[in-house]
């Protein structure tokens, strides 16, 4: 069975905030704090950048950001580059690096676009997909020449020419086997989930249908809820336990089609007869639902982001939350999450946690393991939120 591809670095350069930034030997879960204002935001949209560049074009994700002069960093001119090294399925560690610039008359481009892989413990990184400004070639039986190829195969290359310089060429190449660690990139950056999720959009009843995901904003908790119930029960009984863990009170949960072809939420609580609907009860168990639903999906995304998961969530709550992430990560997804909950951090292993500090208008990242003091101090029984709480997160105190 190949193994969950896993992201174990990623490198901004002249992104917004990001001048040079550079996350490197990341965990299956990451957990970024920083004082308001420091790039948190900025980060988690880089995913989001690179999605809309696959799904449509680069030129289209820069003109949703305000143009390429919006985007650059401040006093920059360019070219903005994101490097992307992730663990492929069977093990080998993959580099993906994208730079965007502009041409004469400002036109957005893919200047440059490569994947590569290094070949043996201390080989040379191989590229074997290589375009610029819509022209470029790959390696049409990397199979046999590549990491794990036939010895003395020979490399066979062919060109390419895409019909747009900012569409970028791991959407075409990723459609065929051949290319299957470009099939591999494209999937990875496809299939990733930045949760941006919405209490009022989960809580009226939603247009009878059929939905297999959370979507982006919570909005068809009920029509997911609805696919649990029917075709993974399992999975649909372990949300329920799970809410019964979490949320004091609660005891079952179901999502009731009406006469209208309409889905509501109904929560039963232990101490009345009638459950609820989902309009009355509070915004923490309604998000703590939704969550769990997004959490225990049958087929994990690659990588889930989600900015601060602690809103409308009692502090209580927060270190099962962070179980439930954890948990998420071993069964093959990646997790990132912004937090400005100390609860939230208390939760936390000191090397799952990274510190953004915004300086001179550029931001930096530090590892909390990396700091001596910090370490120490967690060794002694302290807890990483409240030494957050008390400033010993330089620069990235909870503002």
């Amino acid at each position: 069975m190949p193994s969950p591809m896993q992201i174990e670095s990623i490198a901004i350069k002249n992104y917004r905030c990001f001048r040079d930034l550079v996350l490197d030997d990341l965990s299956r879960m990451t957990v970024v704090v920083g004082a308001t204002g420091s790039g948190k935001s900025s980060l988690f949209d880089v995913f989001t950048f690179l999605k809309d560049a696959l799904t449509q074009n680069v030129a289209a994700a820069v003109a949703r950001r305000g143009g390429y002069r919006e985007l650059v960093s401040r006093g920059q001119k360019g070219p903005i580059e994101i490097t992307v090294k992730f663990r492929e399925s069977g093990g080998q560690l993959a580099t993906y690096w994208l730079k965007i610039n502009t041409q004469d008359g400002g036109r957005v481009v893919v200047d440059h676009e490569a994947l590569s892989y290094r070949r043996g413990q201390r080989g040379r990184p191989w590229r074997f997909v290589y375009f610029s400004q819509g022209e470029g070639e790959a390696i049409t039986n990397e199979s046999e020449y590549g990491v794990r190829g036939t010895q003395g195969a020979l490399q066979k290359k062919k060109k390419y020419k895409l019909d747009d310089p900012s569409t970028l060429a791991i959407k075409g190449l990723g459609q065929f086997r051949e290319f299957r660690i470009v099939s591999e990139c494209r999937s990875l950056i496809e299939n990733w989930r930045i949760s941006d999720f919405h209490i009022a959009d989960a809580r009226p009843s939603a247009e009878d249908g059929y939905a297999e995901h959370l979507s982006t904003r919570g909005d068809n908790v009920a029509q997911v809820a609805q696919y649990l119930y029917e075709n993974h029960r399992a999975r649909f009984e372990d949300v329920l336990q799970a809410m019964r863990q979490r949320v004091p009170g609660v005891n079952d949960v179901e999502a009731k089609p009406t006469e209208d072809g309409r889905l509501v939420l109904r929560f039963q609580d232990g101490s009345f007869q009638d459950p609820f609907i989902a309009r009355y009860v509070s915004d923490g168990t309604i998000k703590m639902f939704a969550y769990l639903v997004l959490l225990y999906d049958p087929k994990p995304h690659p990588l889930l982001a989600i900015e601060e998961p602690e809103n409308q969530l009692y502090p209580a709550l927060m270190y099962g939350l962070v179980e439930e992430f954890r948990d998420y990560a071993r069964r093959g997804g990646q997790v990132f999450v912004s937090t400005h909950s100390p609860d939230f951090l208390n939760g936390v292993k000191l090397d799952e946690i990274r510190w953004l500090v915004k300086e001179n208008g550029f931001t930096s990242v530090r590892r909390a393991s990396d700091n001596d003091l910090l370490q120490a101090l967690v060794n002694e029984g302290d807890l990483p939120g409240a030494l957050w709480r008390q400033g010993f997160f330089e620069g990235a105190g909870p503002q």
